[in-house]
């Protein structure tokens, strides 16, 4: 048995009671195809002045908490002009929606539903958020990272073993949209907007997480399994 994550792992012993060890092998990202975008016209599609664009990223459940990601980006549009974008789609989109339209942000928020070029557009972000109220790894925080994109986004589950405070991106936690907002506001209000944080981002993702690295052990661990149910059988002379 694996788990993605340390957290994972713990959380299965404890609900289960299982009593066979269980071997922590991380979601892995493919750091060839998730990487930075410089395109300027692409950028300039969402943010034509150049603002900074905030992204997310889910599939608009009630535990991701997209709704929080609008309240986030509310308290940044307070101090500073950016632009939001939305990937994915689920339940709590017309929730979202009516708090853009309730906070007259629709000129600055763009809903994109669901994506299959996620990579190339990851990659135009500035900022990732992910404010869940619960999450086994963080798969989209990885690939914003290997797009060299700081993550904010709450300290729970497996999350605090993807990003690391105050390195690659900051933790808060579940519904403080205060503090998101925060801290949002702090790298973007850099000259820099944070890019050393993003390639710090980038190196993380790819020295733990590349799919390089992670795929083998995947590999070694059916070996391990398949050679235990079916060992070599000696052949005697």
């Amino acid at each position: 048995m694996t788990a993605i994550s340390k957290y994972l792992r713990d959380r299965t012993v404890k609900e289960f009671e299982i009593r066979r060890p269980i071997e922590v092998i991380p979601n892995f990202v493919n750091c060839d195809l998730y990487k930075r975008c410089d395109d300027a016209k692409a950028r300039a599609k969402w943010a034509p002045n150049g603002e900074p664009i905030l992204m997310h990223l889910s599939n608009f459940r009630p535990v991701k908490r997209v709704t929080d990601v609008i309240e986030i980006f509310s308290l940044v549009r307070e101090r500073m002009p950016a632009k939001l974008v939305l990937i994915g789609d689920g339940p709590d989109r017309g929730a979202a929606e009516y708090i853009v339209r309730k906070k007259r942000l629709v000129k600055d928020v763009f809903f994109l539903g669901k994506q299959l070029n996620v990579a190339e557009k990851l990659g135009l972000a500035d900022l990732f958020v992910l404010p869940s109220d619960e999450e086994s790894f963080g798969l989209a925080a990885l690939e914003a990272m290997a797009c060299e994109v700081p993550v904010i986004a709450t300290n729970v589950g497996g999350i605090p073993e993807v990003v690391t405070h105050g390195v690659d991106g900051y933790l808060f936690e579940p519904r403080d949209v205060a503090t998101a907002a925060k801290h949002a506001i702090e790298i973007l209000g850099r000259r820099d907007r944070g890019r050393p944080m993003g390639e710090m981002a980038r190196v993380n993702a790819r020295r733990q997480y590349c799919s390089n690295d992670i795929i083998p052990k995947y590999e070694a661990f059916y070996e391990k399994v398949l050679d235990s149910v079916h060992p070599a059988v000696a052949i005697g002379n």
